[in-house]
C-alpha cells in the first residue's frame, strides 16, 4: 500500500530553520505531484507548497513564499521542505501529500497523505 513517511519536525526558534523530509513507497513516485500541507490547532488543513512530477515547477502559499523551498528526488522517492526564517505562526502539524493533479491545492482532493510531523516555532 501507499506510504508517505515524514521526518524532520521538531522545535525551532523564530528566525531558525528546519528541514522536513518525506519518503514515499507503494506508488510510482515520479507520476505524482508532491506537496506539503499544514494544520494548526483549531484551524483547517492548508496548502503550503507543491512540486510537479519532474521537479521543474513549484508553487507556494503566499505565507511561505521566499522562506520555504520544496524539492524532490525521483531516484530516492523523497520530497523535502526546507523552512527558513521560521515564524511562530508556522507552528503546525506538517503533512506530506501525493496527488495525480499538477494543480493540487485543496486538501479535499489529495490522493494520499502521510501521518504528519509536528513543527513548533517559539518566539
Amino acid at each position: 500500500q501507499v506510504q508517505l513517511v515524514e521526518s524532520g519536525g521538531g522545535l525551532a526558534q523564530a528566525g531558525g530553520s528546519l528541514r522536513l523530509s518525506c519518503a514515499a513507497s507503494g506508488l510510482t513516485f515520479s507520476s505524482y505531484t508532491m506537496g506539503w500541507f499544514r494544520q494548526a490547532p483549531g484551524k483547517e488543513r492548508e496548502f503550503v507548497a507543491r512540486i510537479v512530477r519532474s521537479g521543474g515547477s513549484t508553487y507556494y502559499a503566499d505565507s511561505v513564499k521566499g522562506r520555504f523551498t520544496i524539492s524532490r528526488d525521483n531516484a530516492k522517492n523523497t520530497v523535502n521542505l526546507q523552512m527558513n526564517s521560521l515564524k511562530p505562526e508556522d507552528t503546525a502539524v506538517y503533512y506530506c501529500a501525493a496527488d495525480g493533479s499538477p494543480f493540487v491545492r485543496d486538501p479535499r482532493n489529495v490522493d494520499y497523505w502521510g501521518q504528519g510531523t509536528q513543527v513548533t516555532v517559539s518566539s
